[in-house]
């Protein structure tokens, strides 16, 4: 079952201001009059105390989740070696536009993903499930995918041999540092997997994303491309590694996700 944080925010602020504003404008100045008539401390109802309470810490958690920055944890290898399962990062809300949260709808428009950006989605067949990619294709591009090396528009994207990757209970992949939109970052390949050579072309208010584990990630070869409106944001930082069989990897703390 997958809980929509961003609901559960909005209800809990909408319970808490209600309860709180309704005793504010009904109940407060007649029991602080009755109190002070009888000579004792005024006291507050226990739901309306923490109503009180929790009301403004709700309201900036949800501003800072919808707007700034919310937090995922990785559960899959499909993005090795740049992210491990059992990392916790963050993503930033506002690096394509501002939407609102719960209902996902734009509302400014001031930037839009860039090739090699790491993206957290709503899965395109499931919107209540959120995927994290890299993108490698925008609006026009045609995307070629063969021998396991990518193109863009017909332009082979340089890999450089880096060696070999244990990945646990898969054995060893190759490790090839990828250059893509000038930029660097790794990626695996299992050569014991034959090629499967593909073509793409990517329509407009589309991105092209595929896994860093190229031979073991269900991405936009399988399902097509992702819709701008599925967009969450821009995966940017690693703020814990907590994996259950080997505990925290502490190295891995604090890293740029590029």
């Amino acid at each position: 079952m997958n809980i929509d944080f961003s609901l559960v925010l909005v209800i809990l602020v909408m319970i808490t201001g209600v309860i709180w504003g309704i005793d504010h404008l009904l109940f407060e100045k007649r029991r602080l009059n009755s109190a002070s008539e009888q000579g004792r401390e005024a006291r507050e109802p226990v739901l309306v105390e923490y109503a009180r309470f929790l009301f403004p810490v709700v309201v900036i958690v949800f501003l800072l989740r919808g707007f700034i920055a919310e937090p995922f944890r990785i559960p899959s290898g499909s993005m090795l070696p740049t992210l491990e399962v059992g990392d916790f990062i963050l993503v930033s809300k506002s690096s394509y536009g501002i939407r609102i949260p719960v209902l996902n709808k734009k509302i400014l428009d001031y930037a839009a993903p860039k090739r090699g950006d790491v993206i957290v989605f709503r899965y395109p067949e499931d919107p209540s499930v959120d995927y994290i990619k890299r993108v490698v294709g925008v609006p026009g591009d045609k995307i070629t995918y063969q021998n396991k090396m990518l193109y863009i528009n017909g332009d082979p994207q340089p890999q450089l041999q880096l060696g070999n990757y244990q990945v646990d209970r898969y054995g060893q992949f190759n490790r090839l540092q990828e250059t893509l939109n000038g930029k660097q970052h790794d990626i695996l390949v299992n050569g014991r997997i034959a090629a499967s050579d593909s073509e793409y072309t990517v329509p407009v208010g589309h991105y092209f994303a595929m896994g860093d584990n190229r031979d073991n990630s269900r991405d936009s070869r399988a399902w097509g491309f992702v819709p701008d409106e599925n967009l969450v944001g821009r995966a940017f930082f690693i703020w814990m590694n907590w994996n259950g069989e080997h505990g925290p990897s502490w190295s891995r703390i604090g890293s740029v996700i590029h």
